[in-house]
């Protein structure tokens, strides 16, 4: 399944729902499921870790929907390498990923 593709189903299942719900709502229970996959990773459990990863996947993918984000478009920035420095390995100084200003 590409990222273009689980979008579509993501919207098709859900988009009525989250509309009504609001993107607030939707953010919040993007933040819900980043908590449960912190707990996922520290219990180290890949089951409980597949799960969560889809469950912050698909509500990630809710935003998109609702504010009318191509994720196949925004996945496309890492397709030549680091956005920042184009390398492939990252050759940005550490944390600098984050900041323009310190990055090459």
């Amino acid at each position: 399944m590409t990222i273009g593709e689980f979008q579509q189903a993501i919207r098709s299942i859900y988009y009525e729902r989250d509309r009504a719900r609001g993107v607030l709502a939707a953010y919040a229970w993007l933040n819900e499921e980043a908590g449960e996959l912190a707990r996922a990773i520290r219990s180290g459990d890949a089951g409980a870790l597949t799960t969560e990863m889809s469950d912050v996947l698909a509500w990630l993918t809710t935003l998109a929907n609702l504010l009318d984000v191509d994720l196949e478009a925004a996945a496309s920035r890492f397709a030549q390498g680091c956005p920042k420095c184009g390398n492939t390995p990252c050759s940005c100084p550490d944390g600098a990923q984050s900041t323009l200003a310190e990055c090459p």
